[in-house]
C-alpha cells in the first residue's frame, strides 16, 4: 500500500513496465494470469437450485409434506375434498418460495451496481501505440489515456497530467473534485494526490497514468468484498414467522399423531386412521398466513412509499418497529443540507450577513474576492446552477448577491493551486491581478490564522497580536457552537507561482449554516418517548455536530464528542461503556468506522438502523439490521445496499416508518390471532368423530373455504388497521416478545376458539335434532340432513368470526372508541366474507360443489348469541385491561 511514496521508476519494476506500457504479448499474458478486470459477484451457481433452495425452508417444507401426504389422502379416499386443499397447500408453497427467491436475487444486485461503476472501454499504451480496449481487458503495468468526463477504470499513479480534477464523492464521500499532483500529498493513498482509483470520474482536464491494481485488488474492489462478506442480517420478524411455524408445526403433528393413535385404537382402519390423521393436521396448519403476512408487509411498504420511504425487502418494514438504536448522519439528514453564509467577524467584529450597510464596509469586498477566487465551484449554464462541495457553492452564492462572479474569475485568472485536503484543511490560489500576483487562502480558521503574521483592519495592515488571534478563537468557538461551519479568510501580494504558507494577512471569518429540518425536533422527540435511542455519526467538526443535534433536541446538555481517531484508540469494551449513554455523538468519522459502531451495537442486543449515502457506507448499510441510503443524495451503491431508501433524505421520514413498523407487527399478531382462532372449530369435528362416532361435522373442504376463503379478506383488513394511540409511547419490542405469545394462545385456542366450537356444534345438533336424527347413527355425504347439519357447523363459524374480526382490530382501546366502522377495509372484508356464505348456502350450483344445503333463519341464527358473547366478552377483557387487572393483563392481553 505504499504505491503513492514510492519512485514512479520504482513503480515501473514492481509492475514490470515503463513509461512506453505493454506489448499485447505480455498483456495477453498476464491477462491469463491475472483475469480479467472485473468486480466478482458470488458465484453463480444455477439458478434452478437456487430456487429449489426456498423449498428447504422450515414452515415451507411442512406445507410441501403436507400437500403431498394430502394428495395421498385423495388417492387413497376420493371424494372427500382432500384435493382441493393439496394444491391450495401446494399454490401456496410455489407463492411463497417465489416470493422469497425474489427477495434473494436483490441482494444480487448490490454487486451489479458496484459494476456499472466501472467504464467499458478505456485508452491504453500498447505495442507503442494509442488505443481504445475493453476495459476488462485492462491488466496491471498498462498505461493508460484519461479524458474529462471518463470514469476511471483502475488503481493508478499519474505519470503525468493537464490540471486534471477527479470526483471521488463516490468512493470517500468527499464532494469537491480534486486537482491532481505528480508527487505524494499525504501518507493515506486515498488522499494522496498522485493516486487515481477505480470508478471514480474525471471531473476536467486530462491525464495519463499507470495500472498498479485491477479488479478486486483495487480501493472499491476491495469495499466491494467486504460488502459481499457482510451478512445481510436477518429481520426479526423472519425469526419471529420461523419460531412461529415450529409452534404450529409441532402443535399440528402432535395433534395429528395423538389423534391417529386415538383412532387406531378405537378399531378404525389403518388407511382410515392415517387420512382422518391427516385431516387433523391440515385444520390446525394456517395455510393463509404466508400470503397474508405478504400483503400485510405489501400495504404497508405502500403507505411508506406515499410518505417518501421505498421498501425495497418486505420483512425489513417490521424491523424498524424493533429499532432500538438509530445511528443517523447529520448533513442533508438531521439538516437541509442547504449551506449559506450566516455571519460574518470582519475588521474583528461580528456582523449578520442580513444587517443593512454591511456592503460598505471597507474590507469586504476583499474579503468577497478570496470567497469567489480561492473556490473550486463551478456554473454548469445547462442546469443554470454551480457545481461542487457545498461550501464553496453557499460562498460563491452569497458573493454573487453583491458582485459578477463570473466577471471575477475571468477577469483574475487563476495561475497556480494548492487544493484543498483533510490533512493540510486549506487551499490556496495563486490569481493574476494586472501586473500583480495575489495569494489568497481558505480553510479552517486555526490552519488559517497561523499562516498569518498580519490583519487586515479597515483598509489598514497591522502586525497581529496574541490579542488578535484571541479574539478570533474566541469568535471561531462561539460560531462553532452555534452550529456553523467556520471559515477562515486571508490574502497577500507574491511574486512566485508557488505560495509559501506563511506571511498572509488575515481578512475574517465566515460562519456557515446549514439549518435543521423543521420537522426533525418533533421527530426526536418521538424517539425518545418511544423508546429509542438516536447516535448522529458524522464526518464534520465535533463542535458543529454538537450545536446542530442541541438544536434538534438530541442531546440537552454538553454532548459526549468521540472523533474517529479517538475510536480507533479505543477497543470494544470501552466503546461498549460510552454506547450506553445518551448524550453520545461520534464525529469526523469515516464509514469504517461506522461499520464498528454498528457491529459492536448489535453485539450489546441493540436492533439498529443506519443511514449512508456513499459508496464505502455499503457494509455498515448491508450489516445494519435496517440500512436506510438516501434517495437523493446517495449513491447507487448505497442505495442496492439498504432496505430502505429515503426519497426526500429526511430523518423524519424515517421516524414515520418506525411508527409504521411498530403498526405491521401489531396487525400481524392481530390476524394470527384471528386466522388460528378458527382452527379451533374445524379441529372439534375430527376430535368428535372419532371419539363419538358421530358424522363428521365439518368437510375439508369447507374447511379449506374458510382458511382460504372467507377468512382471508378480512384478515387482509386487520393489516391495514391504524396504529393504536399510544403505539409510539411504548419502548421497542423487546428481542424476547413473540408472535404467539401465551395470551394470544388462550385467547385463540382456549377462549374465543372454543366458542365458535360450541356455537358450531349447536347449531350441528340444532338441525340434526329437528331433522330427527338419533345417536350413532351414520348419514351418507349426500344425504340432505348431513348437508344441511354441516352448512350449519360452517355458518356458525363464519358467523363468530365476524365478532372476532371486529375486535381484534385493538387490544387496548374499546372498539367503539376506535370506531366500529372506520377500518373500510374489514369492512369489505365481512362484506366478502358473508357474500360468499350466502353463496355456498344458497347457490344451488354451489352447493353442489361444496356437498351444502340451504338453511332456515332459524337455523342461522342459532349461532349469533355465541358470536354477541365473543363480542362483549372482549370489550369486557379490554375494560378490566385498562383498570389495571393483573391476571387479565398477564393471561389474556395479548
Amino acid at each position: 500500500m505504499d504505491e503513492h511514496k514510492i519512485s514512479i521508476e520504482e513503480l515501473y519494476k514492481r509492475t514490470d513496465s515503463s513509461e512506453h506500457g505493454l506489448t499485447s504479448k505480455e498483456a495477453d499474458e498476464r491477462l491469463y494470469k491475472n483475469g480479467l478486470n472485473v468486480l466478482e459477484t458470488k458465484k453463480k451457481g444455477y439458478i434452478l437450485l437456487k430456487f429449489l433452495k426456498q423449498f428447504t425452508d422450515f414452515f415451507t417444507s411442512i406445507l410441501l409434506i403436507g400437500s403431498i401426504l394430502t394428495f395421498v389422502a385423495d388417492k387413497i379416499s376420493p371424494g372427500e375434498g382432500y384435493n382441493y386443499i393439496a394444491w391450495a397447500l401446494f399454490t401456496v408453497v410455489w407463492l411463497n418460495a417465489i416470493f422469497t427467491f425474489i427477495q434473494e436475487r436483490q441482494s444480487e444486485k448490490i454487486m451489479e451496481s458496484f459494476k456499472k461503476m466501472l467504464p467499458e472501454e478505456v485508452d491504453v499504451l500498447r505495442d507503442g501505440k494509442r488505443q481504445r480496449i475493453d476495459a476488462s481487458y485492462l491488466i496491471p503495468g498498462d498505461v493508460i489515456f484519461l479524458q474529462e468526463g471518463e470514469k476511471i477504470p483502475a488503481d493508478a499513479r499519474l505519470i503525468s497530467h493537464n490540471a486534471m480534477r477527479v470526483d471521488h464523492s463516490s468512493l470517500t464521500g468527499e464532494s469537491e473534485p480534486q486537482l491532481r499532483k505528480l508527487s505524494c500529498t499525504h501518507d493515506n493513498i486515498l488522499e494522496s494526490r498522485n493516486m487515481l482509483f477505480s470508478g471514480t470520474l474525471v471531473q476536467s482536464g486530462d491525464g495519463k497514468a499507470i495500472v498498479y491494481a485491477t479488479a478486486m485488488n483495487t480501493q472499491i474492489g476491495k469495499i466491494a468484498d467486504l460488502t459481499r462478506q457482510t451478512k445481510s442480517v436477518e429481520t426479526p420478524l423472519h425469526k419471529e414467522i420461523k419460531n412461529f411455524s415450529r409452534i404450529i408445526t409441532i402443535l399440528s403433528l402432535s395433534f395429528g399423531f395423538f389423534f391417529f393413535i386415538i383412532s387406531y385404537m378405537l378399531g378404525n382402519p389403518l388407511i382410515g386412521s392415517f387420512i382422518f390423521a391427516i385431516g387433523v393436521i391440515v385444520a390446525n396448519v394456517p395455510e393463509g398466513l404466508m400470503p397474508l403476512v405478504t400483503l400485510s408487509l405489501s400495504i404497508a411498504a405502500k403507505k411508506m412509499a406515499k410518505k417518501n420511504a421505498l421498501i425495497k425487502n418486505l420483512e425489513s418494514v417490521e424491523t424498524l418497529g424493533s429499532t432500538t438504536v438509530i445511528c443517523t448522519d447529520k448533513t442533508g439528514t438531521l439538516t437541509e443540507n442547504r449551506m449559506g453564509v450566516n455571519t460574518l467577524i470582519i475588521n474583528l467584529e461580528e456582523k449578520n450577513v442580513d444587517e443593512k450597510g454591511i456592503e460598505k464596509l471597507k474590507d469586504f469586498n476583499i474579503l468577497l474576492k478570496t470567497m469567489v477566487l480561492c473556490n473550486n465551484s463551478r456554473y454548469d449554464t445547462k442546469k443554470q446552477k454551480y457545481l461542487g462541495d457545498p461550501t464553496d457553492i453557499s460562498l460563491v452564492g452569497f458573493a454573487g448577491q453583491y458582485l459578477n462572479t463570473q466577471k471575477l474569475v475571468d477577469k483574475e485568472q487563476r495561475i497556480a493551486e494548492s487544493p484543498f485536503d483533510s490533512r493540510k484543511r486549506r487551499m490556496i490560489t495563486i490569481n493574476k491581478q494586472g501586473n500583480k500576483k495575489i495569494a489568497y487562502i481558505k480553510g479552517a480558521p486555526e490552519v488559517v490564522i497561523q499562516e498569518c503574521d498580519r490583519v487586515l483592519i479597515n483598509g489598514k495592515i497591522r502586525k497581529i497580536t496574541t490579542k488578535d488571534r484571541k479574539i478570533i478563537d474566541t469568535y471561531q468557538i462561539r460560531l462553532a457552537s452555534r452550529g456553523e461551519r467556520v471559515m477562515g479568510f486571508a490574502f497577500k501580494k507574491t511574486k512566485s507561482d508557488r505560495a509559501k504558507e506563511k506571511d498572509f494577512i488575515f481578512i475574517g471569518l465566515a460562519g456557515l449554516f446549514d439549518p435543521p429540518r423543521k420537522e426533525v425536533p418533533e421527530a426526536i422527540k418521538k424517539c425518545k418517548t418511544a423508546g429509542i435511542r438516536v447516535i448522529m455519526v458524522t464526518g464534520d467538526y465535533g463542535l458543529t455536530a454538537e450545536a446542530v443535534a442541541r438544536k434538534v433536541g438530541l442531546v440537552e446538555e454538553n454532548a459526549t464528542i468521540i472523533t474517529g481517531e479517538q475510536l480507533d484508540k479505543m477497543n470494544d469494551k470501552k466503546l461498549k461503556t460510552f454506547l450506553k449513554r445518551d448524550d453520545i455523538i461520534f464525529a469526523r468519522t469515516n464509514p469504517i468506522q461506522k461499520l464498528r459502531i454498528v457491529k459492536v451495537l448489535q453485539s450489546m442486543g441493540e436492533i439498529v438502523t443506519v443511514t449512508g449515502d456513499g459508496v464505502n457506507d455499503a457494509p455498515a448499510l448491508k450489516n445494519a439490521d435496517m440500512g436506510v441510503a438516501m434517495g437523493i443524495s446517495g449513491t447507487e451503491v448505497a442505495r442496492e445496499a439498504s432496505e430502505m431508501v429515503l426519497m426526500d433524505d429526511n430523518f423524519a421520514t424515517i421516524v414515520n416508518a418506525v411508527e409504521e413498523g411498530r403498526t405491521v407487527f401489531a396487525n400481524i399478531k392481530k390476524f394470527i390471532c384471528y386466522v388460528l382462532t378458527s382452527n379451533v372449530p374445524e379441529l372439534y369435528p375430527f376430535i368428535t368423530y372419532a371419539l363419538l362416532k358421530i358424522p363428521l361435522p365439518l368437510t375439508v373442504i369447507l374447511m379449506l373455504s374458510i382458511d382460504l376463503g372467507t377468512d382471508l379478506l378480512p384478515a387482509i383488513g386487520l393489516g391495514t388497521e391504524k396504529s393504536e394511540s399510544d403505539i409510539m409511547n411504548k419502548k421497542p419490542r423487546s428481542k424476547d416478545e413473540k408472535l404467539l405469545t401465551k395470551p394470544l394462545l388462550i385467547m385463540a385456542y382456549v377462549i374465543m376458539g372454543t366458542i365458535q366450537a360450541a356455537a358450531g356444534f349447536a347449531s350441528y345438533f340444532f338441525v340434526l335434532h329437528q331433522g330427527g336424527w338419533v345417536w350413532g347413527q351414520q348419514l351418507a355425504i349426500t344425504d340432505p340432513l348431513y348437508m344441511k347439519a354441516i352448512t350449519a357447523f360452517f355458518a356458525s363459524i363464519v358467523i363468530c368470526q365476524v365478532a372476532n374480526v371486529l375486535i381484534c382490530r385493538t387490544r387496548t382501546r374499546s372498539v367503539f372508541e376506535a370506531g366500529l366502522f372506520k377500518n373500510k377495509v374489514v369492512l369489505l372484508g365481512i362484506t366478502a366474507e358473508l357474500f360468499i356464505l350466502a353463496n355456498i348456502i344458497y347457490n344451488p350450483y354451489v352447493n353442489q360443489f361444496f356437498g351444502t344445503h340451504p338453511l332456515s333463519l332459524i337455523e342461522l341464527s342459532i349461532a349469533v348469541p355465541f358470536a354477541l358473547l365473543i363480542f362483549f366478552g372482549d370489550e369486557l377483557i379490554k375494560l378490566l385491561a385498562r383498570k389495571g387487572n393483573v391476571f387479565v393483563q398477564k393471561y389474556l392481553s395479548w
